[in-house]
């Protein structure tokens, strides 16, 4: 029976993400689609399904480790036609790929070279070819943070010659086969795509050596040149180049997620020393620095349930058992990640919250009025839909709701688009899906939308990008009660809307009391951004539109 090594597939982020729950046991007969294991990262938990049916004959995690795309979960037996997935070997190993390859045809070699160089040309004693960037997942003017090939260098195949990072991983290019550095056409600074010209590469084939150099090579050419894999962080190699000087990035030699998580607490990363290659700042670092910092200022970084923080005393330790029967049980990554987000945006923005009524009677009716033709579409619409589109006219209208501060205190951005949050409540904690592009789309585009990034979030299922890059937060309670509340603002957004139960409430119309199904409105604003007269303005012309559908389509 043939066997397959079933591997993470992209799950949409370069970091490790935790392994959280393996439903499955070696002797269990899996089908396609059936949950492997349960993912979680920072921004949500992922269900990983299974490519292919057959027997689980070996498990190669568990629970509580780390895992990131290609590393393999376990085998099966029996899976004739499942999707061949590359081994988790050749995806880490590069040099182990090549050797494996060496049984192809020489062919196969040149065409592999013809990818990625120009046609070899030649100069002097050898040949030199023009070795371009490789494919590098789609990414466009990724900076380049290191050269380590120097001109009259040689290298190996494999050897990095240079190191890009984009906003998401950093990246080694290793070289595609051995050769001697005749000109850099690169340099630290630049920003380059996929085709972009690294350097010029005099081949060893061709190139003069000495006898222990026309030895290596000749055990080098033995196998053929394979396309130069992508790493998405910096690896130490056995051939790298002399080591040279750290990157100036404001004097801090790091990698994106680094950055992103020193950005998030507040670090100033010129005052870390870095433990890893080349003293390259790593993510323990940071722990180590905010360790060392609680430590000598006796805790005044505020810490999740025990308050504290900026001169606050923390709150005392109790006994609650002394009082009756408990049970304690640990908090989820979600419930931790939730309180440490509200809490970080509670203390950081100062917050202010008014409240209104929006008059929904008309908008009521003709939603009634769509059931027949919803149910035939096989979509139920509710308010929500009409609540997104509203919001996403008035951020247009009043551009201060649809931006952010920038850290520096000294720039304000201001969004082109109307991406909008819904928070919506799960089994495992409060998830915020995002809704893209609101103003570009249909009711009933909305509806169908929101409905199946609701159901994504309860069934674990939403990507980290789906809950990204959101102007916009609506909070919504629903029918499950109360007249109004204040929500906290999901940082680095500046606003959120909050909406409590309809009720019919008594209306003057200038001449009688009558009955109107009136929506209570919470706005919570950052205060640095949006003043009180701001949130009047938005208000009014949030309820105009929630009042007449119609201003909808104007």
């Amino acid at each position: 029976m043939s066997k397959q090594t079933i591997s993470v597939p992209d799950i949409g982020t370069d970091d490790a993400v935790d392994v959280i729950e393996i439903p499955v046991a070696v002797g269990d007969t899996i089908k396609p689609e059936d949950t492997l294991i349960v993912l979680e990262s920072d921004k949500a938990s992922m269900e990983v399904p299974s490519p292919a049916a057959g027997k689980i004959i070996a498990i190669n995690v568990k629970v509580g480790d780390k895992v990131k795309q290609g590393n393999p979960i376990l085998i099966i037996e029996g899976a004739a036609n499942a999707k061949e997935q590359p081994p988790a070997a050749e995806k880490e190993n590069p040099k182990a790929a090549a050797s494996a390859a060496s049984e192809k045809p020489a062919a196969k070699k040149e065409k592999s070279v013809e990818k990625k160089t120009e046609s070899p040309k030649a100069v002097g004693k050898g040949a030199i070819e023009i070795v371009n960037v490789p494919d590098i997942g789609g990414s466009e003017n990724v900076d380049v943070i290191e050269v380590n090939a120097k001109v009259g260098a040689q290298l190996a195949e494999g050897d990095t010659m240079i190191v890009l990072e984009s906003d998401k991983a950093s990246m080694e290019i290793p070289a595609p086969k051995a050769g001697i550095v005749r000109a850099l056409k690169i340099k630290e600074g630049d920003k380059v795509s996929a085709g972009s010209p690294i350097l010029e590469l005099e081949t060893i084939s061709t190139a003069a050596k000495s006898a222990p150099e026309e030895k290596r090579s000749a055990m080098q050419n033995a196998a053929p040149a394979v396309t130069p894999e992508i790493k998405t962080a910096p690896v130490a190699a056995t051939n790298r180049m002399p080591p040279k000087s750290v990157p100036a990035s404001g004097n801090v030699y790091a990698g994106p997620a680094v950055r992103k998580l020193a950005r998030e607490m507040g670090i100033d990363l010129e005052k870390i020393s870095g433990s890893g290659p080349k003293n390259r700042i790593q993510k323990d670092d940071l722990k180590n620095f905010v360790k060392d910092l609680v430590e000598k200022r006796g805790g005044a970084l505020f810490a999740i349930g025990k308050g504290g923080g900026s001169g606050i005393p923390s709150l005392p330790e109790i006994d609650f058992a002394k009082f009756g029967e408990i049970e304690v049980q640990p908090l989820t990554k979600l419930n931790k990640l939730t309180a440490t987000n509200m809490h970080r945006s509670w203390l950081n923005l100062p917050h202010v919250t008014q409240f209104d009524d929006a008059d929904i009677t008309e908008l009521e009716e003709f939603r009634s009025s769509l059931k027949e033709e919803g149910d035939k579409r096989g979509i139920k619409i509710t308010p929500l839909p009409f609540l997104l589109k509203a919001c996403a006219i008035a951020l247009k209208a009043h551009p201060k709701f649809n931006a952010s501060l920038l850290n520096d205190g000294e720039h304000i951005v201001f969004k082109k688009y109307a991406h909008i949050g819904i928070a919506v409540d799960t089994p495992v904690g409060l998830m915020v899906p995002v809704v893209r592009d609101v103003d570009r789309k249909s009711i009933w585009d909305l509806a169908a939308e929101t409905s199946e990034l609701a159901n994504k979030a309860k069934e674990r299922k939403l990507k980290p990008d789906e809950m990204q890059g959101g102007c916009f937060t609506i909070s919504s309670l629903g029918n499950i009660g109360g007249t109004g509340f204040t929500p906290i603002i999901n940082a680095p957004e500046v606003a959120i809307l909050g909406v409590s139960k309809l009720a019919i409430k008594p209306l003057w119309n200038g001449k009688e009391f009558v009955p109107r199904k009136m929506l209570p409105l919470s706005l919570s604003y950052d205060h640095r951004v949006v003043n009180g007269a701001d949130a009047g303005r938005f208000f009014t012309f949030l309820n105009e539109l929630l009042a007449d559908i119609r201003r909808l389509v104007l």
